[in-house]
């Protein structure tokens, strides 16, 4: 299996949770972000946060 470089750009705030999160798991941030790719669920829990972000952007102000 070929591997590649994926680079993420993401806010100071998330990362310090992140890091923290992986604290706990005895792991690197690196190591903790690809296990919680590879969960079994995963696929369903990303489709389901990408449908409520659709429904709340479509949700008229309120």
């Amino acid at each position: 299996m070929a591997s590649r470089v994926l680079s993420l750009r993401i806010d100071a705030d998330l990362l310090d949770r992140l890091r923290d999160h992986a604290a706990k798991c005895g792991t690197s941030v690196q190591d903790y972000v690809v296990r919680t790719l590879v969960r079994d669920d995963f696929d369903e829990r990303f489709k389901t946060a990408v449908n409520e972000t659709e429904r709340f952007y479509a949700a008229p102000p309120g």
